[in-house]
């Protein structure tokens, strides 16, 4: 049994044990922001200065004992457990009453992220059981709560009575430019009223306007508009690639219900949407216009720390449910292999580590579009002549990973020119080379391999016949790539499931019949929609399990959204000011 040691990467930020005397603050990876930001500020304002990411300035420190009690509480009281310790700026009874809403009846499993050992050492972490059937639930979930709680604190409208805080501790004044009103309460059943048009908008979500920009290869997309919408203060446009996502995940976002949601296509592929997206934010000239309509901007990507900390959480709760259940022994290390695009979900899992979680190592698994395996690798990050992919796999569909800066930025011992000169030359060369000592750091904690579209689906059917459990295609990438570079059959490796194998049914049809990626369906299947796709699965497939509610009535659901642009920065900022000029008379 291998015994846990944190993993050593260099310098490191300042750890404690415990929860600090004071809300933790966040720092600019790349070092232009003049001061450091309290969480409520961070997770409003979304990117730093400048470009740059924001990171905690310190990471607590939790014992063993304390990381193995967590599985005595509710998932609720797991997570504001963990936001407790990272110093986030509300009261303890806050902290829980917000993610007791963010986690509750809206997931279908009770505790919240079930994980089930589908071979032996082998666990899936099911992270799908919330209203979109992805991942991204566990954060879009939780962080429209506190979203609307750090703009009614920056207001002023909040009371700090019977806060456990020190009164000193409280964060500086805010800009006036970050003030907005009322609760954080969402809007009563305004779904229901239809028109997004509707004259009362004005009435239901009141200026300055917090306007949350979502790039997506479909699962934030659908996840960030069911977080947001018809929540006051805020209103959320999600871009995503015409062509890159499946039926059900077009189906979840043009059919949302809402007053203050938009959807918008792009021509071109998810680094398209998330370079225009990123313009936007630094863009002084176009912001200074939204200003002046009393609109600021904020984003719901992994880029925003308030994605990242609820991650956290479920990593620490699966290691202690594990353990719980006699799965793993007290200190027992555990290998987790995550599918990654973004490197948000496996970044998370390394700042677990960094916590205290046993976690001995992390294998990135990457599709055909391997931008990652090759960094990790070699440490030379390089899309010059790098061609784009459409896979299986459209989460994964992604050449700039945007969160490997944080990883960087920790690794490099927290130097932030180092880190603006990588930045700098991958945004003018789209290269960059990290130096020999920040590679060999990134290579004691992480391995990587990637896999094909057509051996991701052989092995969807593989596990599918040997143990009756059907993966969807991004889960059956981190499976390969686990089975590859796990040291032996008996490491215990918890392979993280974050999607529902509904959302792909075409693709899950194909490989439970042998087909590849790209081949014909038959005319008669080729007619279906996802959800009539699904239910020809489910029949044919007994132990495929039942499918979500809510994407097997898709096909009742009207299409509201239409609209397809141009993949670059002007066309989405006139799509944004068109946006605005339609709704916000």
């Amino acid at each position: 049994m291998d015994t846990f040691q944190a993993a050593s990467s260099g310098q490191k930020p300042s750890q404690s044990t415990g929860r600090p005397d004071c809300e933790n603050r966040y720092l600019d990876t790349r070092g232009y922001s003049d001061r450091n930001l309290s969480f409520s500020e961070a997770i409003v304002q979304g990117l730093a200065d400048g470009g740059g990411l924001l990171v905690p300035e310190s990471i607590p420190r939790l014992g063993l004992e304390e990381i193995l009690s967590l599985s005595e509480l509710t998932y609720p009281e797991q997570a504001a457990h963990v936001f407790r310790a990272f110093g986030v700026d509300f009261s303890d009874e806050q902290i829980l009453a917000l993610l007791q809403d963010a986690y509750g009846d809206n997931f279908d499993a009770p505790d919240i992220a079930p994980v089930v050992e589908v071979a032996p050492n082998t666990f899936v972490l099911e992270l799908w059981h919330g209203p979109t059937a992805a991942f991204k639930d566990m954060a879009l979930q939780c962080l429209p709560h506190f979203f609307s709680a750090a703009i009614d604190k920056q207001d002023g409208l909040l009371s700090q009575a019977g806060s456990s805080k020190d009164p000193g501790c409280q964060p500086e004044a805010e800009s006036a430019a970050t003030a907005t009103a009322d609760n954080s309460q969402p809007l009563a059943d305004a779904s229901s009223a239809g028109d997004p048009a509707a004259d009362d908008f004005q009435a239901l979500l009141a200026t300055p306007l917090t306007l949350i920009l979502v790039a997506t290869s479909g699962d934030t997309g659908s996840a960030a508009l069911e977080g947001f919408r018809d929540r006051k203060h805020t209103a959320v446009i999600v871009f995503y690639p015409e062509e890159g996502v499946s039926d059900i995940q077009y189906r979840q976002m043009a059919t949302v219900r809402g007053f203050n949601v938009g959807v918008v296509a792009v021509k071109g592929n998810f680094d398209d949407c998330q370079t225009a997206v990123k313009a936007a934010f630094n863009d002084i000239g176009f912001n200074m216009k939204l200003a002046q309509r009393h609109v600021q901007l904020s984003s719901a990507n992994s880029i925003n720390w308030g994605r990242m900390l609820p991650q956290i959480v479920y990593y620490a709760s699966t290691y202690a449910r594990l353990v719980a259940e006699k799965s793993l022994q007290p200190g027992e290390a555990l290998d987790v292999s995550v599918p990654t695009g973004n490197f948000g979900n496996i970044l998370a899992a390394w700042y677990a580590q960094q916590m205290g979680v046993p976690i001995r190592h992390f294998y990135c698994a990457s599709n055909e579009n391997h931008v990652l395996t090759d960094f990790i690798n070699s440490g030379i990050y390089d899309i010059t002549d790098r061609d784009f992919f459409t896979t299986p796999t459209p989460s994964m569909d992604i050449l700039i990973s945007s969160n490997l800066e944080r990883q960087l930025f920790e690794l490099a011992g927290r130097n932030t020119l180092t880190i603006r000169n990588w930045m700098e030359s991958l945004r003018t060369t789209r290269r960059f080379q990290i130096d020999d000592a920040t590679l060999s750091k990134l290579q004691e904690d992480f391995s990587a391999g990637w896999v094909s579209g057509e051996d991701s689906l052989q092995v969807i059917k593989a596990v599918y016949e040997q143990y009756g459990y059907l993966l969807d295609p991004h889960t059956a990438v981190a499976w390969k790539v686990a089975a590859d570079l796990r040291p032996s059959p008996e490491t215990p490796v918890l392979v993280v499931s974050t999607a529902h194998w509904a959302k792909f049914g075409a693709d899950i049809w194909r490989a439970l019949n042998g087909r590849s990626p790209n081949a014909p369906l038959p005319e008669d299947l080729a007619k279906l929609s996802g959800a009539e796709m699904n239910e020809l699965i489910v029949g044919a497939y007994p132990k495929a399990g039942a499918i979500p509610s809510r994407l097997a009535n898709l096909d009742n659901q009207e299409i509201r959204f239409l609209d397809v642009i141009e993949g670059t920065t002007t066309a989405l900022q006139e799509e944004i000011s068109d946006w605005l000029d339609h709704h916000i008379k």
